[in-house]
């Protein structure tokens, strides 16, 4: 788990990354935070699970580029996703 700079408080994102994995099916799941303080002076997340199956050769930065297709999503698949991950952060899972 990672700390944050907050003492005795985890840090959000590996627990939301940990939720995902708890709600969403996946080869395995993303955590990282791209981009520079040349072009971006703020930190975001990115959580990215991986959809089961996934061959090998189609993992990691393949995964995560654009331009090798993206998983169509309307807003209620996203407003369903939302609240699973907030039950999940509220009860404690994974």
């Amino acid at each position: 788990m990672v700390r944050s700079a907050t003492p005795g408080r985890t840090s959000t994102s590996p627990r939301t990354c940990g939720a995902s994995g708890a709600v969403v099916p996946s080869e395995r799941t993303y955590l990282l935070s791209p981009g520079s303080g040349q072009g971006s002076a703020h930190l975001h997340w990115h959580i990215a699970p991986l959809p089961p199956g996934t061959p090998y050769e189609r993992q990691q930065f393949h995964a995560l580029m654009t331009e090798n297709g993206v998983i169509p999503w309307s807003l209620e698949q996203a407003a369903d996703l939302a609240q699973r991950l907030r039950a999940a952060l509220a009860e404690g899972r994974p």
